[in-house]
């Protein structure tokens, strides 16, 4: 099994090296495909310092590591885009989307993949609100996630306990016939709708989450979560 996994990223230059290094040491055959949403803080140097001292490697050496693929916007087109490149290039039987912010472990991979692997499963959703380890943080941001989930939840009749969670493992079979539209954070809904509608097999599993302070580097706004009710109905009830 190749897993190909899926590293957005816009203006990471404090955690870029660090989830690079994270991802690479998850013990599965896989690529690695990161895609700078056209940053402007110093990742895209890094990214290209990183291509550099891979491409350098004698083959016999660069033949067995982990391949890491680049591939720069031009303009910043939002998590959903940035995903969408991924996924279109993607080689691998099992997609993985990976935050570069490092608020989801990759150490969570063996249960996130477990479920498909086992054949279980279609779609794994990584829940932030099963019992995982988690830091204390935004009350605010914890109720919009359980509203916007129950939301999502009333128009799909899932039974989903964190819909908005940035780690969604797929078969890869499940993208065929299903082009991703929304740019930004409306990939979530979009994909959870559009999925439910395919009748999709999907399973929660607990993961443990490290979310990070706006001084951090945080970017999502209670206008995303706006956006993403408006997401929800759009690909819901008014889209095929």
């Amino acid at each position: 099994v190749l897993l190909s996994i899926i590293v957005p990223a816009y203006n990471e230059i404090n955690f870029i090296e660090e989830a690079i290094r994270c991802v690479s040491e998850a013990p599965y055959d896989k690529e690695i495909i990161i895609v700078d949403d056209g940053s402007t803080d110093g990742t895209r140097e890094v990214l290209n310092s990183i291509l550099n001292a891979q491409n350098s490697k004698p083959e016999s050496i660069a033949q067995h590591s982990n391949e890491i693929r680049v591939i720069f916007h031009k303009k910043n087109m939002g998590k959903g885009g940035a995903v969408r490149t991924g996924i279109n290039i993607a080689k691998g039987d099992i997609i993985i989307i990976q935050d570069a912010d490092l608020e989801y472990d990759p150490k969570d991979y063996p249960v996130l993949l477990e479920p498909i692997i086992e054949g279980k499963a279609d779609i794994v959703y990584g829940s932030r609100f099963l019992g995982g380890p988690h830091r204390v943080h935004y009350f605010w941001h914890y109720i919009g996630n359980l509203l916007i989930t129950l939301v999502s939840n009333m128009f799909t009749d899932l039974n989903l306990t964190d819909m908005e969670t940035g780690y969604k493992v797929f078969k890869r079979e499940v993208f065929e016939g299903i082009e991703i539209k929304s740019n930004r954070f409306g990939f979530e809904p979009e994909i959870t709708a559009k999925v439910a509608k395919k009748g999709c097999v999907i399973y929660e599993v607990p993961i443990s989450y490290y979310g990070r302070s706006y001084e951090q580097g945080k970017k999502i706004t209670w206008k995303d979560g706006v956006k993403a009710v408006f997401t929800i109905i759009k690909y819901n009830c008014l889209s095929r």
